[in-house]
């Protein structure tokens, strides 16, 4: 039993030992209305499984992440924008590879939400 409990406890460490480390500043450039890109900029800070920090670019300054959560090579966050006084939800889903991001990001909570995008962030220097 002892030897159990051992082997699944190392294998949990090397599963958490694994996870790659987002932690600092991604750049990248989105799509944005009419195809136009726009420069963002994200700031990761991770401890264990949560996720938090910032995105900047477009319009309103810094804007801090909320939900955020890594496992293993996932990460997924969403951030929360007021436009005219209405709040527009963004969720991003990503996948880390390297020193980059392949990511996805969807509207929800509006009428004829635009379809998802996916761009690709890359760790700054």
């Amino acid at each position: 039993m002892r030897t159990l409990l051992l082997t699944a406890l190392l294998g949990i460490f090397a599963f958490a030992a694994s996870a790659a480390d987002v932690t600092g500043k991604w750049t990248a450039q989105v799509p944005g209305r009419s195809g136009n890109m726009a420069e963002t900029t994200f700031v990761f800070k991770v401890d264990g499984a949560k996720l938090t920090g910032t995105m900047d670019g477009g319009r309103g300054g810094p804007v801090e992440i909320t939900d955020g959560k890594t496992s293993g090579d996932d990460v997924s966050f969403v951030v929360v924008r007021n436009f005219g006084g209405n709040d527009m939800k963004m969720v991003f889903k990503g996948k880390v590879s390297g020193s980059e991001i392949k990511f996805s990001r969807a509207m929800e909570g509006m009428d004829n939400a635009p379809p998802p995008i996916e761009f690709t962030a890359k760790k700054a220097n």
